[in-house]
């Protein structure tokens, strides 16, 4: 039921799990950490105990629904641009699935009766990659996204930690074998070994997180990416049987497609504004996107 109705709100995906301690993640997670390869993502640190156990998180919690929503656009930026990561394209995704979390919580309680939960859209200390993996909605790929055989890995992965005992799904296998796309086509290196992502050699670090000038031994490394990066989704094999999404909200400014490298670098505040209007790129501020094309040019 709780499905169904998540596939009517639009969701590609839904799996369930047991909301319980991580154990498997808890050795990972310190090593990564330990290793620095958060940089200066200090976030990352805080709420170890939580992070890696939901009933921390959420009082009385005994389930984890996990769901995926495409963002994978029809269209394009032109070649001759700057790039933006494809899943910035559109509306913030925060508000976005929040709102269907929010309607899914709803048609639950009106369902079953008062049921206590939170939603999640990766703003807590929630791991979500590993959650959607144990729900049996796809498999971490070596370059540490969830993959799917039917879809591949463009789309965003959100939780309802609810005080439910559901039917609970069970993990699918590892389909990556001895492909090695990904760790060959990193600009940076930074997967550094298969299943290991350096956090702080990644270009999506450098262009949105973070907050200080990007070291000069990267410069011309960037492939053109000054938001994010999908180098390692788009040389995935997976991502041959991605399907455009059907979120209106989604899609992107006209201008966005449009706009060439001459038209990024003489960008105004003003023209930022208008076209990145309630986007995630407005994460980085308009500073921080000027940084990150001068940076390139």
């Amino acid at each position: 039921m709780i499905k169904t109705e998540a596939q009517r709100l639009g969701f590609l995906s839904c799996g369930i799990s047991k909301a319980e301690f991580l154990e498997a993640e808890a050795p990972r997670l310190e090593k990564w950490l330990d290793r620095n390869m958060h940089g200066e993502m200090g976030y990352m640190e805080n709420h170890f105990d939580k992070r890696l156990d939901p009933t921390k998180l959420v009082e009385g919690s005994k389930s984890v629904i996990s769901l995926l929503l495409n963002y994978y656009p029809s269209e394009k930026q032109v070649p001759d641009s700057y790039k933006i990561s494809k899943y910035a394209y559109g509306k913030d995704y925060h508000h976005v699935i929040k709102s269907k979390l929010r309607q899914l919580q709803e048609f639950i309680s009106s369902e079953i009766g008062a049921v206590h939960g939170r939603a999640f859209v990766d703003s807590a200390p929630v791991l979500d990659k590993a959650w959607a993996a144990k729900s049996g909605l796809g498999w971490i790929g070596k370059h540490s996204n969830l993959l799917t055989q039917q879809v591949g890995s463009f789309y965003f992965i959100a939780e309802l930690i609810v005080d439910l005992e559901l039917e609970y799904d069970s993990p699918v296998t590892d389909h990556c074998g001895t492909c090695t796309a990904c760790l060959d086509a990193c600009p940076t290196q930074a997967i550094v070994a298969p299943y290991e992502v350096d956090g702080s050699k990644c270009i999506s670090y450098f262009t949105i997180e973070l907050k200080n000038g990007i070291p000069t031994e990267f410069q011309g490394k960037f492939d053109d990416w000054m938001f994010g990066c999908d180098v390692c989704q788009d040389v995935c094999p997976w991502n041959r049987f991605s399907k455009p999404h059907r979120e209106p909200l989604f899609d992107p400014h006209p201008d966005l497609l449009s706009m060439t490298k001459k038209d990024w670098e003489e960008i105004t505040e003003e023209v930022f504004k208008r076209v990145f209007q309630k986007s995630a790129v407005k994460r980085t501020k308009f500073s921080g996107l000027k940084r990150n094309i001068d940076f390139l040019g």
